[in-house]
């Protein structure tokens, strides 16, 4: 069998701005397996899983990491807290080039949504004081102009224990209400100083500092500064409801402040909703424009853009690849991790787990309870894979939000 002509656009190689070369235009995108201890090492479960995959895509990313304990986004995530976590850390990188793709990284800090932290600690952090409701009622300690200096010193550190792991780059998230995102938007920073949100030079100034150190400790550590990936991740506007928290126009603005002090090569968008890769802009000079399309007409050039969200078939791939210059996945790879070179050789790529065994597939145990969840927001896997994975959560040990009562 031979692959089917109109794919062709997919597997054309890209160029990252500093000269990487990928044999073709597939991501694999992060997702958490919920698979590390409870400290945040590292486990065969993490490992195999990785392994299994090494072969999916040339542009690989890890699931968020956590670089303090206040910042821990998953339960059973892996941690880049300190130099202990380097061992472990060398054997996920390990895994992941097994095939020859880029191992990224991704440093994750969930500031005022850092349920793990509320947890074990009975607090969380972010720019402004607030007062949620989930998962119990509980109250955001404003960070101070010292912690902030703290963390952005921490994302620093965290980037060169990556490069000590081997990793190929960092990916720095702003998606998603992540820490750099609740500085940047309106809804969740209501500070006074330099880091509030009076201007947009405030606005910013979180995460250009951040970026602006990862880039100085790339420069000092890694074996060859141009040739070490720092990716980014963000959601390019943000929508609560009816309200609009940002606009695209401003959102690139902001990057195009972080491309200043930092050799970006990549910007992978993240959003919220079904069919994210599809998703129009609903405010601002580009309102009902495609959010993808504009992203990457804006830095067309400068770096190569990324579109991700419930990508889960050939056709949507394509779809997506019009509008940008490659295609992330990350459930689709669950169940098949030869989806791609599969659809290049003129197979069909199946989702549904049908006869497929569970251990050549190597997902952990664990993990099931969180990709359930996840599944079933976007419906990115068939319902007959979600109603396995459902049954086989149901009979682990293990429960992703515990009590937090």
């Amino acid at each position: 069998m031979t692959m089917d002509a109109k794919y062709a656009p997919l597997f054309e190689p890209v160029t990252l701005p500093n000269g990487i070369t990928f044999d073709n235009r597939w991501a694999l995108n992060p997702i958490t397996t919920n698979s590390s201890t409870a400290e945040g090492e590292v486990t065969d479960e993490d490992t195999a899983y990785l392994r299994r995959r090494a072969g999916s895509a040339p542009l690989q990313m890890t699931t968020g990491t956590y670089f303090e304990d206040y910042g821990q986004l998953f339960e059973f995530g892996p941690s880049i807290v300190d130099d202990a976590h380097i061992e472990g850390l060398k054997q996920m990188a390990q895994a992941m080039k097994a095939k020859g793709a880029k191992a990224i990284i991704q440093l994750a800090h969930a500031g005022r949504f850092a349920r793990i932290a509320l947890k074990d600690y009975g607090a969380v952090y972010g720019p402004s004081e607030m007062t949620l409701h989930t998962p119990i009622e509980h109250t955001v300690i404003p960070m101070s102009e010292r912690k902030i200096k703290h963390v952005i010193k921490q994302y620093g550190e965290a980037t060169r224990r990556a490069i000590l792991a081997g990793f190929d780059g960092v990916e720095i998230s702003n998606a998603q209400r992540l820490l750099p995102q609740q500085f940047f938007s309106p809804f969740s920073n209501h500070r006074k100083d330099q880091y509030g949100a009076q201007n947009f030079e405030n606005r910013i100034r979180f995460g250009v500092e951040v970026m602006a150190e990862v880039q100085r400790v790339v420069n000092e550590y890694a074996p060859d500064p141009k040739q070490f990936i720092i990716g980014f991740r963000g959601t390019p506007e943000e929508t609560r409801g009816s309200t609009i928290g940002y606009t695209a126009e401003e959102f690139n603005a902001y990057v195009d402040e972080l491309l200043k002090v930092a050799d970006i090569q990549y910007f992978a968008t993240a959003s919220w909703g079904h069919n994210i890769y599809a998703q129009k802009l609903r405010a601002g000079k580009y309102a009902g424009q495609l959010m993808n399309q504009v992203v990457h007409d804006h830095f067309e050039g400068r770096l190569v853009t990324i579109a991700t969200g419930g990508i889960n078939s050939p056709d949507k791939a394509l779809d997506a690849r019009q509008h940008a210059d490659m295609v992330g996945m990350s459930t689709a790879f669950i169940t098949e991790p030869e989806f791609v070179s599969k659809l290049q050789t003129g197979e069909t790529p199946d989702l549904s787990l049908g006869g497929k065994s569970l251990d050549d597939l190597a997902i952990p145990d664990r993990a099931f309870h969180n990709l359930v969840e996840m599944m079933d927001i976007g419906e990115s896997l068939p319902k007959e894979a979600r109603d396995r994975f459902r049954r086989l959560s149901e009979q682990t040990d293990v429960q992703y939000f515990k009590d937090y009562q």
